[in-house]
């Protein structure tokens, strides 16, 4: 085996342990997104708004 052959092997064997690696943790972040397709965790968030805001002028 020749220098540079051995320089693609090793480089294709270092590129196949960072593409696992990647699988590994795309699929753990994968595993955390649990809620429905469309559904959202946040639910009534803000109260009411049925009430009109009111700005006071600084005294002072």
């Amino acid at each position: 085996m020749t220098r540079s052959e051995s320089e693609n092997t090793d480089s294709e064997h270092i590129r196949e342990q960072f593409r696992e690696a990647l699988d590994r943790k795309n699929h753990q972040h994968s595993m955390h997104g649990t809620a429905p397709a469309g559904d959202s965790k946040v639910h009534e968030a803000h109260g009411p708004a049925d009430h009109k805001r009111e700005f006071r002028r600084k005294s002072g």
